[in-house]
């Protein structure tokens, strides 16, 4: 994915306006979008059917809500990329749209710049989440890991493997990995690539979810090391 105009938008809320809103400021800035959705299970539908690179998506809709909706279209294709959006800042609503796969978060008010650009890092495989929500969403997942939260002892990581999950656990850019360990920033976004393939992780911050869960990272290590 190389811009805007090559990426693909699926939109997901039971507001009609909500939606004519968004359309006009990603069609604006070039991004195409393939469909629209009024409920979490046409979502569901939609996005089998249309196979999007975005589907932008609202938590708190009737049939079916966004965080099952997530769940259930990353279940039939995890490669999908889900962009959660809800009108309030709960870290219960963010926690529950992250640990169902969603790769990033927004409120509704979002400038339009801003919601141009979250699908855009979205898009291209990346998670969008404020530091200080990412910071508290990660000390949750330490204190409340799921139970296939370790990691597999039969899974086969390297030392080196190992350090740059920590890392990405506390928060480092590849360009920060890198200059810790003394290796390119493409040497590092290659072993970050290989990571999402071996824990089947959607993304950076699944990655880092899985760093706390497993205890590779302490709640407090984010910000002092």
């Amino acid at each position: 994915m190389t811009g805007a105009a090559s990426t693909s938008v699926l939109l997901v809320d039971d507001q009609e306006l909500v939606r004519v809103g968004f359309r006009l400021i990603l069609e604006r800035a070039g991004i195409e979008v393939v469909g629209e959705a009024g409920d979490g299970a046409a979502a569901v539908a939609a996005a089998a059917e249309l196979d999007p690179d975005v589907v932008l998506m609202d938590i708190r809709m009737p049939v079916m809500d966004g965080i099952e909706a997530t769940r259930r279209i990353l279940d039939g294709d995890p490669s999908s990329r889900v962009l959660a959006l809800t009108t309030f800042d709960l870290d219960e609503i963010v926690f529950a749209a992250v640990r169902a796969g969603a790769s990033g978060f927004l409120l509704k008010d979002v400038p339009p710049a801003d919601l141009v650009h979250a699908v855009g890092v979205v898009a291209r495989g990346d998670a969008m989440l404020a530091p200080a929500v990412t910071a508290r969403l990660l000390e949750r997942f330490a204190s409340v890991p799921s139970p296939e939260s370790a990691l597999p002892p039969d899974l086969e990581l390297t030392e080196r493997e190992l350090e740059i999950i920590r890392l990405v656990g506390r928060g480092r850019s590849n360009a920060e990995i890198g200059a810790t360990l003394f290796l390119s920033e493409s040497t590092v976004k290659t072993y970050v690539s290989r990571l999402l393939t071996k824990l089947r992780a959607h993304d950076r911050v699944q990655i880092a979810i899985l760093a706390y869960e497993s205890g590779l990272v302490r709640p407090g290590e984010a910000a002092t090391s």
